[in-house]
């Protein structure tokens, strides 16, 4: 299975330590700055959420460059090979991926000499208070070249994902095949000592005494003997 990371939104306090760890760490190695991670509040929980890693990941099948791939037991994005077409942010059904871009200096901020309004714009404004036309996926800002970011796992880090080991109240843990092994068995085990007396039906001790009852009660027909003796 692949690995990925997951949070416990009972130990999560919504500090949004480990998004500004994510961005710290990819912004060195010179990758988009935009965390790989979201923490998302819901009433009084909250929980960071990113990229799950699928099996059978939608965001590759959807990729029309090649540039999410399976890598060992990850999905990962090549950001060079990235044109921003935002299929794969559309096909994530957990909403993992999101657009990133760093804007250029000296960039304008009005666009109206160079971008004149027309029914390619997806925004029909053009005035100086607008950075993007558009909204959500489909916004889009001339001269930035906006491309997708995912959890990468961090895979450059020996340490493994900057998140988990910012996080303040360990709420995020790294999910694998021990991780996994394990749980199955603390589930199990729970499983078992709360019934630490078993099941009297369907004991060993229960079997055996029905079987003894039910042959001692069971008559045995002369002619059966007479038969089988006769053999």
């Amino acid at each position: 299975m692949n690995r990925f990371v997951i949070a416990d939104p009972k130990l999560c306090i919504g500090c949004g330590t480990c998004m500004a760890a994510c961005s710290t760490v990819h912004k060195a190695q010179g990758l988009q700055q935009a965390p790989r991670l979201t923490v998302m509040r819901h009433e009084q929980a909250t929980m960071p959420v990113q990229c799950r890693h699928c099996e059978e990941a939608p965001c590759i099948k959807v990729c029309p460059v090649e540039a999410i791939r399976q890598t060992d037991d990850s999905v990962q994005l090549n950001e060079s090979l990235c044109i921003g077409c935002n299929l794969c942010a559309v096909a994530c059904p957990f909403g993992a991926i999101q657009s990133g871009g760093s804007r250029p200096v000296a960039m304008a901020n009005s666009y109206d000499t160079y971008i004149p309004c027309s029914i390619r714009s997806s925004n029909p404004s053009t005035s100086a208070s607008l950075r993007c036309f558009g909204s959500d996926l489909l916004s889009w800002e001339p001269g930035v070249r906006s491309i997708a970011v995912k959890c990468d796992l961090c895979e450059f880090r020996a340490d493994g994902p900057a998140c988990i080991e910012a996080c303040p109240s360990q709420a995020l843990s790294i999910v694998n095949d021990t991780a996994c092994a394990n749980a199955a068995r603390d589930r199990r085990l729970q499983a078992a000592n709360a019934h630490p007396q078993g099941a009297p039906a369907f004991s060993a001790s229960a079997c055996a005494t029905s079987a003894c009852s039910t042959a001692t009660a069971t008559p045995v027909s002369s002619d059966a003997s007479l038969t089988e003796g006769s053999c």
